[in-house]
């Protein structure tokens, strides 16, 4: 067990909130490979049951079971040029979100589209992150009156919260939402992540900064930085490091979830477990 490093432990102790956390480090032996799946992909990710979404090499957006097995395709994902954020929170319901169009794409869970709005006759320009909330709705943050919004397939604004000018000093720039069971993290790497509930209102705030690839996976928070992936246990107050091994090698994109890590590569994609 390594002692509690320091950074964290000035972080914790500016929080309004006390939080114990322990840090571990964790040997080669701590991930286990399960399967590689073969191909060439040039972006992923996973949702709550272990479907994996790939764009491919000839732009088709392909979702696969944790097996491997196709499930469904979605041929025009160029319509708005390159998606700048792709969320599978809810495996029944796809958004691929285009930031130069100012535009949304909703896919069912075949991957066939169901909706499209346009921002911008909304009246919303400048947004950095987006997800889908619980409700199938969808959340997103407005980088023009600094308010967490949520509107609906539509575009329709259905609630929102105060200005964040009014709730702290300096105003974060999320760059990932999550929902997650009763909450909405936002996460920006310069502040940590912000915690609201689904009313819109301000919770908490953990300052785990200069993150990657943030997500969290049922009671748990990753993220990656400098080698190494940390997991947050929201139940028990718990922060694990573990430093990536060397024989993971070189990879063009990692995620943790649902207790994997997956690694794109140039040949595919990798898969361990986290022990």
């Amino acid at each position: 067990m390594k002692k509690l490093q320091l950074k964290y432990l000035f972080l914790f102790i500016c929080v309004s909130v006390a939080i114990p956390v322990a840090t571990t480090a964790q040997s080669d032996s701590a991930f286990k490979f399960l399967k590689t799946i073969k191909g060439n992909y040039s972006y992923f990710s996973v949702d709550n049951l272990d479907n994996i979404y790939l764009i491919t090499d000839n732009n088709r957006l392909k979702k696969i079971n944790g097996n491997g097995d196709s499930i469904a395709v979605f041929n025009d994902v160029k319509r708005y040029g390159n998606p700048y954020s792709i969320d599978v929170t809810n495996p029944l319901k796809v958004l691929l979100y285009y930031k130069n169009f100012s535009t949304i794409v909703t896919l069912d869970r075949l991957l066939t589209m169901r909706n499209t709005v346009n921002l911008r006759t909304q009246n919303i320009f400048l947004v950095n992150s987006l997800a889908l909330s619980y409700d199938n709705n969808i959340w997103l943050f407005d980088e023009e009156d600094f308010k967490l919004k949520k509107i609906d397939e539509q575009g329709k604004l259905l609630q929102e919260s105060i200005g964040w000018r009014l709730l702290f000093d300096t105003v974060p720039s999320p760059v990932k939402i999550i929902d997650r069971d009763n909450f909405v993290y936002l996460y920006d790497p310069e502040k940590g992540f912000y915690i609201f509930d689904y009313y819109g209102s301000f919770k908490n705030r953990l300052p785990f900064l200069k993150w990657n690839n943030v997500e969290v996976s049922g009671k748990t928070m990753y993220g990656f930085d400098d080698g190494k992936l940390y997991s947050y246990e929201l139940s028990s107050l718990q922060l694990k490091e573990y430093r990536l091994p060397v024989f993971f090698g070189d990879y063009l994109a990692i995620k943790a979830m649902n207790r994997k890590i997956y690694l794109l590569k140039s040949d595919g994609i990798d898969i361990y477990e986290i022990k």
